[in-house]
């Protein structure tokens, strides 16, 4: 049975101000982002979502999970997951989709996945730290939270790479499996909360840059009573038809205007800073 967890608790442009995990952080920084602070993810990387209640739009991090971003975007090109049901769905957890059956239970023929639970990171990678706790650093790559390894341990490691993982702030992408962590095949879930349990224990691949609303609207059950709420079409917005496609940009968190809104968020949660309060401005026309 392929599910997130076991047991576990419960035309104008528009411009989204996403807390990566629901923060009380404002959005306001010290001036507005110039052009160079803003950041094109590449259209093999965004996937456009439009459901029963809106549309999600999500950002795809392969270099934190390459195995699993390949596949999703793969059973999106097939249409594997078009017309999805959201079967199980937990209030202040996450909401759970992409089976065949929708029953939960289901999945594709394609071989299951080698979990990617963890990831390398080095110098090259475009990971931005935002704070370094009790000997770890958490930040930014591109759209997604992570938390990985300090730096200074890349001295003594033998490719000069740390560990680093997605962290589960709301509005993450996360692959579902069963006991057997080498296990996930199609099913997915959004976070609608936070749930660092969750870190290490299942593969984190992107993140909603945009319908964390529509996430949280979507009818709770576990399962799902009667579900009827579902992912009408799923697309790559690479092929998405020009005419049509819409443009999507985020704020680059290695760009002067988001440093500066670490600083300010970071002075002003004090000692309850967490990767989870940052905003991430997104615009979407």
């Amino acid at each position: 049975m392929r599910r997130a967890v076991a047991v576990l608790l419960p035309s104008a442009v528009a411009v989204t101000l996403l807390a990566i995990g629901g923060g009380a952080a404002s959005a306001a920084s010290s001036g507005a982002p110039t052009a160079a602070d803003w950041r094109t993810p590449p259209a093999e990387n965004v996937v456009v979502i439009d459901t029963s209640k809106g549309r999600i739009v999500l950002e795809l991090i392969p270099e934190v999970a390459p195995g699993h971003v390949a596949r999703f975007r793969e059973l999106t090109r097939e249409g594997v997951y078009d017309g999805r049901t959201f079967f199980r769905v937990i209030d202040r957890f996450m909401a759970q989709t992409g089976d065949p059956d929708d029953t939960g239970e289901g999945g594709t023929k394609k071989p299951n996945l080698k979990a990617e639970f963890t990831f390398r990171r080095d110098a090259t990678t475009p990971f931005v730290a935002a704070a370094a706790p009790a000997g770890t650093e958490v930040g930014l790559l591109k759209s997604l939270p992570v938390v990985s390894q300090a730096w200074s341990w890349a001295e003594v490691t033998s490719d000069k790479k740390v560990a680093a993982w997605g962290t589960y702030c709301p509005g993450v992408l996360g692959m579902a499996r069963d006991e057997n962590v080498d296990s996930a095949n199609s099913q997915f879930f959004l976070m609608r909360q936070p749930y660092p349990s969750l870190d290490k224990r299942y593969t984190a691949f992107g993140r909603v840059l945009s319908g964390l609303d529509v996430v949280r609207a979507i009818k709770t059950g576990e399962p799902v009573a009667a579900p009827q709420d579902k992912m009408i079409k799923v697309r790559l917005l690479a092929d998405i038809p020009a005419a049509e496609r819409p443009t999507v940009r985020a704020i680059d968190p290695a760009g002067a205007w988001f440093k500066g809104e670490i600083a300010r968020v970071r002075a002003a949660r004090g000692a309850d800073f967490s990767v989870c309060d940052l905003e991430l401005p997104v615009q979407i026309k």
